[in-house]
């Protein structure tokens, strides 16, 4: 399993909760649950982490746009994470 932080690991969810969103989109939802304003400098680097890692997939979807899409190295972190928090939330 990769270490993430806990941003990182939102910013998963917000992708898998949205199919291929561009990086307006996840900034949005990010800032919703935090009730704070996501700032360009955390979200973007975060993403390209996340990139690097394998656990998330950078597309073009016109000149301007990039969508965001989990691979299946970032789905199986997704399920790991989920069945390693059953053992202490849902007991």
């Amino acid at each position: 399993m990769h270490e993430l932080t806990g941003f990182q690991r939102d910013i998963l969810y917000v992708i898998a909760g949205n199919g291929e969103p561009h990086g307006l989109a996840i900034q949005e939802d990010l800032e919703q649950y935090y009730d704070t304003e996501v700032h360009h400098g955390r979200l973007y680097p975060n993403l390209d982490t996340l990139v690097e890692k394998d656990l998330v997939e950078k597309g073009k979807r016109d000149e301007r746009t990039n969508y965001y899409a989990l691979t299946s190295r970032g789905k199986n972190h997704i399920d790991a994470r989920k069945e390693w928090e059953r053992q202490f939330v849902d007991h």
